[in-house]
């Protein structure tokens, strides 16, 4: 299985919104992957991805009732609350993808991993943008995983309930660990 010659890491979305206590979107634990994360990162090199989730100015079709329903998240993409988390700033040598959707599998992904690769997705909320981002890579033909102690969900629940989901996708989708990728 060529995919897993070379495995990317693809960050999902370590950004002050999702980090901070009084946000409504605060990922449960999200400081707890910030270390697993931090290790993975090192051992990737320059083959890390960092993505920022961000709302754009447009918001066409169902975009305008989620921020209807969640207009505090309806900033400008430079308002501080979407920068990345100070401990991210140091995980990849690359540039940022900033996109304006939950699921980050794309032309701009796929241009720099290539159609097929493999990747191993770390970030939040495993219930939103990590499990759209699997589901759309997979579909594309990549080769994913999921590695369940870099990834916090939006609750203890959802969190679970979204493991449980990716572990429908075997083996286009699989879950693994941060030591059992560092080996």
């Amino acid at each position: 299985m060529s995919g897993f010659d070379l495995p990317w890491l693809v960050v999902i979305d370590p950004q002050r919104i999702f980090a901070d206590p009084s946000s409504p979107w605060c990922a449960h634990d999200f400081e707890a992957v910030v270390g697993p994360i931090g290790r993975l990162s090192e051992r990737f090199g320059d083959r890390v991805l960092v993505t920022r989730w961000l709302p754009g100015s447009e918001h066409p079709g169902a975009w305008a009732d989620y921020f209807d329903r969640w207009s505090f998240a309806d900033r400008p993409d430079d308002d501080p609350c979407f920068d990345l988390v100070d401990a991210a700033r140091g995980w990849s040598r690359r540039p940022g993808l900033d996109l304006t959707t939950f699921g980050k599998w794309g032309p701009q992904l796929a241009g720099i991993t290539g159609p097929t690769p493999h990747l191993a997705l770390v970030g939040v909320a495993t219930d939103c943008c990590v499990i759209s981002t699997a589901l759309a890579a997979a579909d594309a033909g990549a080769w994913v995983q999921v590695v369940s102690d870099g990834c916090a969900g939006s609750t203890p629940e959802n969190q679970a309930a979204a493991l449980r989901l990716i572990g429908l996708y075997s083996p286009q989708i699989e879950i693994t660990s941060s030591s059992d990728l560092l080996g």
